[in-house]
């Protein structure tokens, strides 16, 4: 499978279908695959569901990376799945994530989002020290424009790193425009 058709959609379990962040994830989901892009995802419920249930309704593939010493009570990955990629820790699935993509996107979550949030925006800082290009990270909604924000002050980084929008379609719209 190519990288660079791969987006990485971050995005929290709890999250409940009708609700606005699920039926923007799925929105994500759908307008990737529309733009030619196969969508990974953490492999469970919420955002991770919503988004694979977006790319499969658009025609295209959903990759789960779970984790399942961590979930054991979860049977696999959601049944909009393509394929399941089993990882044995959730250090191993977040590099996972975001070493087969070539672009990250975040959607609403918790603790778990951020840190992906986090490793994909830590790895694009840290690809100019090897002469490699920062693989594209966007993040939607305002909880991340602020943590971002904040973020960047506290620990004196780069925040042009991590792309904010208001919407999926506009980040969908920025990572096509950056992946060409």
């Amino acid at each position: 499978m190519s990288h660079k058709s791969i987006i990485a959609v971050f995005g929290g379990s709890a999250t409940q279908p009708g609700e606005p962040d699920y039926e923007a994830a799925v929105e994500a989901g759908s307008l990737l695959a529309k733009a030619g892009y196969q969508v990974a995802t953490g492999g469970y419920a919420g955002i991770m569901e919503a988004a694979a249930i977006g790319a499969r309704a658009a025609g295209g593939e959903a990759i789960g990376v779970t984790v399942p010493s961590v979930f054991p009570d979860r049977d696999g990955a959601n049944s909009y799945i393509s394929s399941e990629v089993r990882t044995a820790s959730l250090t191993e699935r977040i590099h996972e994530l975001v070493s087969m993509s070539s672009a990250s996107m975040a959607l609403p979550g918790s603790i778990g989002t951020l840190t992906e949030l986090v490793v994909a925006w830590n790895s694009a800082f840290v690809a100019r020290f090897s002469n490699e290009t920062a693989k594209p990270v966007v993040a939607v909604g305002e909880t991340w424009t602020r943590l971002v924000a904040e973020l960047s002050d506290v620990l004196e980084t780069d925040p042009s790193i991590v792309s904010c929008h208001d919407t999926v379609a506009d980040a969908v719209a920025h990572l096509v425009e950056r992946l060409g």
